[in-house]
């Protein structure tokens, strides 16, 4: 019997609803303790136990890729962002790997935009002003008067530009692949160099992948480059973000905020100094909040480990 090692953090809580189903194709499913996600060592203590696997951002390495084959036949990573997976490594071992690409573009843009106005409105700290006693007009800005530059126009970039754009935001981007052409010229989009989008935005939202060209992307030298009122908004992947030369610049003043849904380690350690500030809000790598498209994820999840194994799935559907 097939044995599945299930470890999204996002249908764990749900495992009621699934096990029924990927026992009907006799699979046999292993659900270990996951707080967000798997590393090497943890994903190691099962090497050779199970055929599929169904995960989260689980650090599947080179090193475990090689202690889980031959046995492992697929890896379904629930989501869209695979860089936790050595992809090099699977293609080597002939480990399929799935995903549901452009999965969360909308809740991930709105979330963007979310950010965005509460900085600029300055609606959260109003509020806790008048709940501390205080009756403090506290000066906000029109987006209209506020630029925009979006590093990475992919998906969620491109849908974060077309929200900016109907609040009258003047957009900047940049990205490593050039971007289309209608698309610049539909949304009046000046894409431009990192040092350019830099000193001139008032919000910076990272929207890029996670590879080798975006690690530490914005770190001491990248940041020096912002002006002093603007705000960092991270939604694509910790590690873009040098964590260390953020809390400097917050710290100095160097910027005026941040609003992080990624981070570096996750969870996000309970020391650490990024609690600290009242100028940074956070939240638990939840930008992807939506029923609608949690529930098409776990569905197609399932396909894809279906497929990994050989097992047909047409009729999948009649399960939901």
């Amino acid at each position: 019997m097939p044995t599945i090692l299930l470890t999204a953090p996002y249908m764990i809580p749900f495992a009621e609803r699934f096990l029924p189903i990927l026992e009907s194709y006799g699979l046999e499913v292993i659900i270990p303790d996951v707080e967000e996600r798997m590393d090497e060592d943890e994903i190691l203590e099962y090497a050779g136990q199970f055929d599929g696997a169904i995960c989260g951002d689980d650090g599947y390495t080179a090193r475990v890729l090689e202690a889980c084959t031959p046995r492992l036949k697929v890896i379904s990573k629930w989501g869209t962002g695979i860089d936790s997976i050595d992809q090099e490594a699977c293609q080597r071992l002939g480990v399929m790997v799935g995903n549901t690409p452009n999965a969360f573009t909308l809740p991930v843009a709105d979330s963007v935009l979310g950010y965005i106005l509460a900085f600029a409105r300055r609606q959260l700290w109003m509020d806790r002003a008048m709940k501390d006693g205080a009756w403090e007009k506290i000066p906000g800005r029109s987006l209209s008067e506020c630029t925009l530059g979006v590093i990475g126009v992919g998906n969620v970039g491109k849908a974060v530009i077309r929200r900016a754009k109907a609040f009258g935001m003047e957009l900047l981007g940049n990205d490593i692949r050039e971007i289309e052409p209608d698309f610049v010229a539909e949304n009046r989009l000046e894409m431009t160099l990192l040092e350019d989008l830099l000193p001139r935005a008032d919000f910076v939202s990272v929207n890029c992948d996670l590879n080798p060209t975006s690690h530490h992307l914005i770190n001491n030298e990248t940041m020096k480059l912002m002006k002093p009122g603007v705000v960092l908004i991270n939604t694509a992947r910790g590690p873009v973000v040098d964590e260390k030369a953020l809390i400097a610049a917050l710290e100095n003043k160097q910027i005026a905020g941040a609003a992080l849904d990624v981070f570096e380690v996750e969870p996000l350690p309970e020391d650490s100094p990024l609690k600290g500030f009242d100028n940074v809000l956070l939240a638990p790598h939840n930008a992807n909040s939506s029923p609608n498209a949690w529930e098409r994820v776990h569905w197609n999840t399932i396909r894809n480990l279906l497929r990994g194994l050989g097992i047909p799935a047409e009729d999948l559907i009649t399960h939901k």
